[in-house]
């Protein structure tokens, strides 16, 4: 798993001030139009009253004239649609600023976390999960523009409106104000109270959910392996443990933010029963007028909408901390691998092993232990061993997904550290000892490794590696979508498919990783042929197990247990 970072938080969402401060503009465009639609929904209010007040005089006082009651209501009820009006009006246009900032926003850190992805290296992708990582770029950030959005948006008009509220209450009626705002600070602690349980709540939920993404990751991968094996039942049975582990946790949730909002409701309650009592018994003393109730009733109404969403967006902001935390624990991680050349040249091919070792970060398995050989640029080299000798160490060292623990590794004379990676790994070909295709057309994957490749070179480097054929008796013949991982292919096909892809390229440096093991001893033939006849002259690394696949080799050396026990050249023999 990926290492805490143990930030608070409360401190999470403050990694987001720079987002905040990008999109300054239209966030203050946004707080404006908040100010704007909060000003002229409460603007309207006290005609209301002052109509209340008149209708009640014309009710009571026969020497008012009715005309009085009829130009009041024409001029306060043009007021208050006008009102009403310009208020939903500012409305929209907050959502089309804040909304729009937050979609911004989440387009931003969804680009920020997929290219951290892709700058990480083998070591940290081995601590965690496919499926936990995939929630992060999802579940989470969706989390955290929730946060950016309706979050900050409702937080915002909520303290806006009971500013402007509480102004205009204090100049309507002090006393009844005051009576009114008393259970403001009990909801404030309330609040303060109930939001640490959610976060912990939200935050093993979240998790939970990470779970039944990996879980359900695993199993369609492996899809083969259940069916083979039938064992849809068994994975059936533990998906169904998983979801109802991350329901059990959903609900549990729930009920906090339920009772979280019974309480509120509550409290709310209360301004009613308070503006009431208070204003009834000054009307009575005749200190206070209908009117004023009114406006109390229509104020309180006004505002019993926001602090009712306290409870929700309390919930949205505390999902969004935990979320934001997981996202930094991720974004906190850092690559050992760095490249720090950035000049363009040209890569010969020589290769040399410097006293080489190699310890796996995760296991603290030696793969390697002092290993030294050299390879001549256009050389072809045949490492061989037994499985966990350390042979695809050597591979993944060759192409710097991992770096030495020991030694150094140099390419032309020069450290591979202090190479340009990006230089580097254009002049790589690289078959991996999984051929993994990506879901997409045979056409693609072998043309992935270059930028617009013609149907003609796909089609070449498809005969090179002796898979030409097999494509051709396919219904739809390069345009064939092989399925996710290459399910729809044979080992071999997919082997060859892979050797073709790296091969397009026409690399300085070919390494073949165990990639032909699935092949009959023809094909292999026609394939190292082809290769040789097509692109002779580069430096080929082939890692096998098998001798016919280094018969041709211009050097074979043995490994055991990560030490170089023998190494053959052409008319000599070393043992160690």
């Amino acid at each position: 798993m990926l290492r805490a970072t143990h930030l608070p938080l409360l401190k999470a969402l403050k990694s987001l001030n720079p987002y905040f401060l990008k999109h300054r503009v239209l966030l203050a465009w946004g707080l404006l139009f908040i100010i704007l639609s909060n000003f002229f929904a409460i603007y309207q209010v006290q005609f209301i009253g002052q109509t209340v007040n008149v209708i009640q005089e014309v009710l009571t006082d026969k020497n008012v004239v009715k005309e009085v009651l009829f130009r009041t209501l024409l001029i306060n009820g043009g007021i208050i649609v006008g009102s009403s009006v310009l208020s939903g009006f500012f409305r929209f246009m907050m959502r089309q600023t804040i909304i729009v900032a937050s979609r911004r926003i989440e387009y931003e850190l969804k680009n920020r976390i997929y290219r951290h992805y892709q700058e990480l290296s083998l070591s940290i992708y081995k601590q965690t999960t496919i499926g936990d990582m995939l929630n992060r770029l999802s579940e989470d950030v969706v989390a955290i523009r929730m946060y950016l959005g309706p979050g900050v948006m409702y937080v915002v008009n909520t303290a806006v409106l009971i500013i402007i509220t509480a102004a205009y209450m204090l100049m309507t009626d002090v006393r009844m104000t005051l009576w009114t705002l008393v259970p403001l600070p009990l909801l404030s602690y309330v609040i303060y109270k109930v939001s640490s349980i959610i976060s912990g709540k939200s935050k093993t939920m979240q998790k939970s959910q990470s779970a039944v993404s990996t879980f359900v990751q695993d199993s369609f991968s492996g899809i083969r392996v259940v069916k083979f094996f039938n064992k849809e039942e068994y994975i059936e049975k533990n998906y169904k443990s998983k979801v109802t582990d991350y329901m059990m946790k959903a609900l549990d949730l729930a009920r906090t933010e339920a009772y979280f909002f019974t309480i509120i409701l509550f409290v709310i309650g209360l301004l009613n029963v308070a503006i009431l009592y208070i204003g009834g018994e000054q009307y009575i003393r005749g200190v206070t007028s209908v009117g004023t109730i009114a406006d109390f009733f229509m104020y309180t109404n006004i505002i019993i909408w926001p602090i009712s969403m306290v409870g929700w967006v309390t919930s949205v902001n505390q999902r969004a901390e935990a979320s934001m935390q997981r996202v930094n624990e991720f974004l906190d991680q850092k690559s050992e691998i760095v490249n720090i050349n950035h000049d363009i040249y040209n890569i010969r091919g020589d290769i040399e092993f410097r006293n080489v070792s190699y310890v796996y970060p995760n296991t603290g398995i030696r793969a390697l232990n002092n290993v030294s050989f050299k390879v001549n640029a256009g050389e072809t080299i045949a490492i061989m061993g037994k499985t966990g000798s350390g042979k695809s160490t050597i591979a993944l060292l060759l192409a710097r997904l991992i770096d030495p623990t020991e030694g150094q590794i140099l390419v032309d004379g020069k450290d591979l550290k202090k190479h340009n990676l990006i230089v580097y790994r254009d002049h790589l070909g690289f078959t991996p000892q999984e051929s993994y295709l990506f879901s997409d057309t045979i056409a693609q994957n072998i043309g992935f490794a270059v930028d617009k490749p013609s149907e003609k070179e796909i089609e070449h480097f498809a005969k090179v590696a002796d898979v030409h054929k097999n494509i051709m008796g396919f219904r739809d013949k390069y345009q064939t979508v092989v399925g996710e991982r290459g399910v729809t292919l044979s080992g071999g096909q997919k082997q060859r498919i892979s050797i073709a892809r790296a091969l397009i390229g026409k690399p300085k440096i070919l390494i073949f990783d165990d990639s032909l093991s699935a092949l009959d001893t023809e094909t292999e033939d026609n394939i190292l042929n082809n290769i040789e006849k097509e692109i002779g002259n580069n430096t080929s690394i082939i890692i096998t197990h098998r001798e016919s696949s280094a018969r041709n080799a211009d050097k074979i050396i043995r490994l055991d247990n990560g030490r170089i026990m023998e190494v053959i050249e052409k008319g000599a023999r070393r043992s160690y």
